[in-house]
């Protein structure tokens, strides 16, 4: 299973596309308080469409709370990174994966990062680019590990439309 992780998410919006993104793409999303906004936003809602209610998602009162359900390797995506994610093999292992994003405004506590600077990555962008949106960067990141897993479990043709 691939997890995506939001450390502390500030921006409904943004959220709301993950959602989205993760159902589309069968993972789970591991959302890391404090919030920046309510789950019951109508941002949250509008963006996320009515994916989210078909989504899979855990709340973690903490980083400490977060880390004790882990059970596979974790990803940081960060732009402290030196390797870009297609460098990193994401083939599957049978464990679970864990693709940690930091919140929008300062990313992952560098304390946190700090003890784990062999498993941060960056997108690679052009030097005068601070970053990418967050819901972009998670779409990127998630689609590069299916890329690898040849896109395991999903559909490769219209199902809903026809």
């Amino acid at each position: 299973m691939i997890h995506i992780v939001l450390f502390e998410p500030e921006i409904p919006g943004n959220t709301g596309n993950i959602f989205r993104t993760a159902m589309a793409t069968g993972c789970v999303v591991d959302l890391i308080e404090p919030l920046g906004f309510s789950l019951e936003d109508k941002y949250l809602r509008r963006s996320g469409m009515d994916y989210i209610r078909d989504c899979t998602y855990y709340r973690h009162s903490s980083w400490e709370e977060f880390e004790k359900t882990v059970t596979g390797p974790m990803v940081f995506l960060t732009r402290y990174g030196k390797r870009p994610p297609s460098a990193h093999d994401f083939r599957d292992t049978g464990q679970d994966l864990y693709l940690v994003f930091g919140k929008e405004s300062t990313g992952v506590d560098k304390h946190i990062l700090k003890q784990h600077l062999n498993d941060c990555l960056r997108l690679p962008m052009v030097s005068g680019a601070r970053s990418l949106n967050l819901s972009n960067t998670v779409a990127v990141t998630v689609y590069e590990v299916l890329r690898q897993r040849e896109y395991q479990g999903l559909s490769r043709s219209e199902q809903l439309k026809g």
